[in-house]
């Protein structure tokens, strides 16, 4: 990597901490299968990161599996397979009424479904954070939640909107980790560690951290209004933040803890259309397929809460440049990729062959300003050659 270019790049990481926006920060990319660049800021290679949002992609690549193994179709109703999805009711201009069509495993892989998170102020954002304050109550009991007894009362709740008739982030990615448990016939960490991480060799990645492993468990911080960190101690999404114990929710929407090479693995078998070290994990028409976007321009119109999604398109659990004239964000048409609530995100440029990983943790994070600094810096460099 040219030097000067590897310098502004560090210099946005010191920078960003000396300004109090993040307590440490890691930086890896690669570009043509290759390392070009690994940087970090108060914090080691080897970290163990909670991913949360980040958890989707995984969970958007389950579902791709049972898709090309014939096990599933992406319009199936998902009262197929879990019943508390059957006689939906839904708002529609301030009123319940009953949906006009079940939600679809398409619904859920694209986020119009209508389920909602906790925060959203309906009906649907109470049941969901009825639904999650149960699970957090429960996770030391000898009776805790289950996926598929979380998805079911997901299911039970009021929906946000008809399914798909617009776009509503929410617990989707949730209820499909418990579809891949039904259809496989194995808990879902056991799916994905079959599927995925051992092939991947992703194996700093799971639902919890081992004891051995615990001590690389870097602190969650939450920031203060004085711009210094106080420790994160919450359970948001029914998550344990102590990562300690093997959850009997198993969030496909928040649950995983991985690290920066872990994920790099991952990320990269995407850009290579399926393929890691010679061995087909997705089949790339599967890959081109789950990389597409997928949203009507109707969908889109609520498509990323008005912060910075100009040009953007969203599909299979993340978001798809359309449109790179139109974006905020330095990049290409192709480029997908999504964050975690922590601040965790990942990018890839199959324009550039080039994987974008960036961990830290800091709550109410997401696509954080310091992941957008760092890839237009990158896209600039390429896009100079």
């Amino acid at each position: 990597m040219n030097i000067e270019l590897k310098q502004k790049l560090q210099n946005v990481l010191k920078n960003e901490i000396a300004q109090g926006e993040i307590p440490f920060g890691s930086l890896l990319v690669q570009k043509d299968g290759k390392e070009l660049c690994y940087l970090e800021e108060g914090v080691t290679r080897d970290a163990i990161f909670r991913m949360y949002s980040m958890t989707k992609p995984v969970t958007s690549a389950a579902i791709m599996k049972l898709m090309e193994q014939g096990k599933i179709e992406y319009t199936d109703s998902v009262s197929k397979y879990l019943p508390g999805f059957a006689g939906q009711m839904a708002m529609e201009n301030g009123k319940i009424t009953p949906v006009k069509r079940e939600v679809a495993i398409r619904d859920l892989m694209c986020m119009t479904s209508g389920l909602v998170y906790e925060d959203d102020l309906g009906p649907a954002g109470e049941n969901t954070r009825m639904v999650f304050d149960d699970i957090i109550e429960k996770l030391s009991t000898k009776h805790p939640v289950t996926t598929i007894e979380a998805a079911n009362r997901l299911g039970k709740g009021i929906l946000a909107f008809q399914p798909g008739t617009t776009w509503n982030y929410g617990s989707s990615a949730d209820v499909l980790g418990a579809i891949v448990e039904i259809v496989s016939g194995k808990r879902f960490g056991e799916f994905l560690q079959d599927e995925f991480f051992t092939p991947l060799e992703m194996e700093d990645t799971g639902f919890f951290v081992p004891e051995n492993k615990r001590n690389r468990l870097v602190t969650s911080f939450q920031k203060t209004d004085t711009h210094t960190f106080i420790p994160y101690t919450g359970c948001r999404l029914g998550i344990n933040n102590a990562m300690d114990k093997n959850p009997a929710f198993e969030s496909g929407g928040a649950g995983l803890a991985s690290t920066i090479d872990d994920y790099s693995h991952f990320a990269q078998m995407l850009l290579q259309k399926g393929n890691y070290k010679g061995r087909q994990i997705l089949q790339e028409k599967t890959v081109d397929f789950m990389t597409s976007p997928k949203l009507t321009a109707r969908q889109c119109e609520t498509l990323g809460w008005g912060i910075g999604h100009e040009g953007y398109n969203y599909g299979n659990l993340m978001r798809i440049m359309e449109d790179e004239k139109k974006a905020s964000i330095a990049g290409y048409n192709g480029d997908y990729g999504w964050d975690g609530w922590l601040g965790t995100y990942f990018c890839n440029s199959p324009a550039q062959n080039m994987t974008i990983l960036f961990m830290t943790q800091r709550t109410d994070s997401g696509w954080l300003s310091v992941s957008k600094k760092l890839k237009n810096l990158l896209y600039f460099y390429d896009s100079s050659k």
